[in-house]
């Protein structure tokens, strides 16, 4: 099962379960309030207010600590399913490609705009925020400081990932004059329409709409900056991102498949495209596990490009397949591609 879909199924069944704590009797943040006061002159008695006050947060901190989950039996239709068949079940239902059409038409020109400016075809940016936020539905409800607090300071495996989170965040909300308490998110830390970290504010998150702010809760900064991201990581306009293909057998087996390996496609033997595929450099091999089979695509550099917004080959192939219908729905409702 791969990492989204299992923070997906864990956010259904977790108790929600918050209590108050003093995160200044805490060695470790009287530590973190001196070197934030001296590196980034903060003012000390705003910190100890800000983390004096913080409600421990027990659904973030059992996505890295096991023993605080609740037992859990997955459904007896999984038996029939493979890791693919849920996640697609999840994120590639007709509702959300409905929604993509509908989101896309309504903020067309900003679409267009990023286009221009960023080359990236604008389903794909849809695409990010449908399985994000739901089209900025479920842009998260917990308090973003609460949640980076307890994920930096209560022990787990990724302490020094979420300290360094937590800096980049009180950074981010003294720079655009947020109150850091008023901040929601996911359970995880994240925000707005394209669930971004505090990390990349700094160096992703572009002002689209021209208004002095940068906020990804706003339409049009959430668009911008999704294509600005896209931009930086290598997206190459006009390329193509994957194609499914035909292989021996049901199971497939005979190379490692994922972003990190790629092959030349003629070092690939009995593997060919499906369909026409306008692509010459080397591919990555992406397995899709279904009950009963596997099915094998190319993914291109465009998608690997993907993976750097979610280090998931599941999630690149979610993004890929949800905006390819939305751009199909979108060109059948109103007759034309949005470019």
């Amino acid at each position: 099962m791969k990492r989204l879909l299992s923070l997906v199924l864990l956010s259904m069944i977790l108790s929600t379960l918050v209590w108050a704590k003093d995160y200044t009797k805490k060695r470790e943040v009287r530590v973190f309030i001196d070197r934030m006061v001296k590196h980034y002159h903060f003012k000390r008695s705003y910190l100890n207010s800000l983390f004096s006050h913080v409600k421990f947060q027990k659904r973030a901190l059992a996505i890295y600590v096991p023993s605080l989950r609740p037992k859990w039996k997955p459904p007896k239709k999984y038996k029939k399913q493979g890791s693919w068949d849920r996640y697609e079940e999840i994120f590639l239902k007709d509702v959300k490609v409905d929604k993509g059409v509908e989101y896309m038409h309504k903020y067309r020109e900003t679409f267009r705009r990023a286009y221009k400016k960023y080359g990236v075809q604008p389903e794909y940016i849809a695409a990010i925020i449908g399985v994000e936020s739901h089209y900025g539905a479920n842009t998260g409800k917990y308090p973003v400081l609460d949640t980076l607090t307890t994920l930096a300071f209560e022990k787990n495996r990724r302490q020094r990932f979420y300290r360094s989170e937590l800096k980049e965040f009180l950074l981010m909300t003294r720079r655009e004059k947020v109150n850091p308490r008023n901040v929601k998110g996911s359970f995880a830390g994240a925000i707005g329409l394209g669930q971004f970290m505090p990390s990349n504010y700094r160096t992703f998150v572009v002002d689209f709409n021209k208004d002095g702010k940068k906020r990804m809760h706003s339409p049009e900064d959430a668009i911008g900056s999704i294509a600005y991201y896209f931009k930086r990581h290598g997206w190459r306009r006009g390329q193509p991102v994957a194609v499914r293909v035909s292989y021996p057998g049901k199971r497939f087996t005979g190379r490692r498949t994922g972003y990190k390996y790629k092959y030349s496609r003629a070092s690939l033997k009995n593997i060919s495209p499906k369909w026409h595929f306008d692509y010459h450099g080397k591919v990555h091999l992406i397995k899709l596990k279904r009950y009963g089979f596997d099915e094998l695509w190319y993914g291109a550099h465009n998608f690997y490009v993907i993976t750097r917004y979610n280090h998931s080959s599941y999630y690149a192939m979610a993004v890929y397949q949800l905006a390819e219908k939305i751009k199909k729905e979108y060109k059948k409702k109103y007759g034309h591609y949005l470019r």
